[in-house]
């Protein structure tokens, strides 16, 4: 079987596309006999998670460190999902995985037999074998929805990063950000570090980290940064660290990314040491395509996978910091299960043209919904709607001054057709 045959048969073996819980996972884990041999660092978080783990895994490299990234969702293909050292695991490695799950779920070892497991799920075992077939100094795992019942929770973080808790997902998380913010806690452990970049966390997330006795740091009292001229300061329960370099990654929110970054290598010194030249290299090399992307050319192309409201906050803040344009096309696409009302009023001021476009998939938002919700939501002038992002795109090229601003976002999707439209890799 290819990947793409593998890709197929996972995603028709269970009824639901997300159905959390982690008795499915865990008993198809034993029957693999994972386990582990090297620190494992979890990242969890409304947003920011990508790029923490992509600062994470740079500063390793940077240090000499065999290190394995598991990220989702993919921008172009699945190998993005499943990184070594810097690079996407290759088709083999992914089918071999894919085979060794397949095999422990229809096994004898798992309780039932043919437990049905999710695409995710499937996706997360099958990284965890290509990792053991390496000798690997440290993984770094994403968590793919909230925390508590997530595939990649199955796993014995040695420190527990939640870079930030706002509402998504509301359908699986709660409808509170106290009821998210329990979730992403689930992610923490006893006696161990759990790092935390929200600078106002839910009293549900501080309750839990001291009932089960993690050892919890807060960005802003444990943590946290300040900027310089031309540069930044960490300052953290081991010190302060100055002279930094800003991370190659745009955008207003970075820094704290960084300082929680930092603050869980700071708890790894003794087993995995970094040196202040790992870290000012790491953070200068890092990238992450779709996360404040800024493509070189004119007009400027702005690519941004924001697709809630707080990441919507985000990009509105970074777009006010960019250079003078004269006018913001926007290609808009979204899923209808997001807050698409919350995103829109996040950005309207920085839009000056509106082309919302239907992406694929029964999950996606038609465009002529995203126009009634733009026109609600008090967006005036005209609102041509696209089949495609590929054909919203090509309308904002063809209309666009070269002075101004085309934005691509509301989600992984959107970023996803603009970039094949460009001819780009995503990594």
């Amino acid at each position: 079987m290819t990947l793409d045959d593998w890709l197929a048969f996972v995603e028709r073996q269970h009824a639901k596309p997300i159905a959390l819980g982690l008795d499915r996972v865990r008993s198809v884990s034993r029957a693999l006999d994972q386990r582990q041999t090297c620190p494992v660092i979890l990242v969890g978080g409304t947003n920011g998670k990508g790029s923490t783990c992509a600062m994470l895994e740079r500063i390793l490299l940077a240090a000499g460190y065999r290190v394995g990234l598991y990220t989702s969702p993919h921008l172009i293909r699945y190998n993005e999902r499943v990184r070594i050292d810097g690079r996407a695991v290759g088709d083999d490695a992914l089918c071999r995985g894919f085979e060794r799950v397949e095999a422990a779920r229809q096994s004898e070892k798992v309780s039932h037999g043919d437990t049905p497991l999710t695409y995710f799920e499937f996706g997360t075992l099958c990284a965890w074998e290509v990792f053991a077939a390496q000798a690997l100094d440290a993984i770094i795992l994403e968590v793919g929805l909230g925390g508590r019942l997530d595939a990649t929770n199955l796993y014995d973080p040695d420190v527990a990063i939640v870079t930030g808790v706002d509402l998504d997902h509301m359908d699986y998380l709660g409808p509170t950000r106290e009821d998210i913010g329990f979730e992403k806690a689930g992610i923490f452990r006893a006696s161990r570090p759990a790092v935390c970049g929200d600078a106002d966390p839910p009293r549900r997330l501080l309750d839990h980290a001291r009932a089960i006795g993690a050892d919890l740091q807060l960005i802003g009292r444990d943590f946290g940064f300040e900027r310089q001229e031309g540069q930044w300061q960490y300052w953290g329960r081991s010190g302060k660290r100055s002279g930094l370099a800003f991370p190659a990654l745009r955008g207003n929110r970075q820094l704290d990314n960084a300082s929680c970054v930092l603050a869980a290598l700071d708890q790894l010194r003794e087993r995995l040491p970094v040196a202040m030249q790992d870290i000012r290299r790491g953070l200068s090399e890092v990238e992450l395509p779709g996360r404040f992307q800024v493509l070189p050319g004119r007009p400027a192309v702005v690519l941004d996978v924001a697709h809630n409201p707080q990441a919507a906050r985000v990009l509105a803040d970074n777009l006010g910091d960019m250079a003078f344009h004269p006018q913001t096309w926007a290609v808009f696409g979204m899923l209808r299960d997001k807050d698409v009302a919350g995103v829109v009023s996040a950005l309207r001021h920085r839009v000056d043209r509106w082309l919302p476009a239907t992406l694929e998939g029964p999950r996606a938002a038609t465009a002529d919904e995203l126009a009634a919700i733009l026109t609600a939501s008090g967006v005036t002038g005209p609102l041509p709607t696209f089949p495609s992002v590929t054909a919203a795109f090509s309308c904002a090229r063809e209309q666009a001054g070269e002075d101004d601003r085309i934005l691509a976002f509301g989600s992984f999707l959107t970023v996803a057709d603009v970039l094949r439209a460009l001819g780009r890799a995503a990594a």
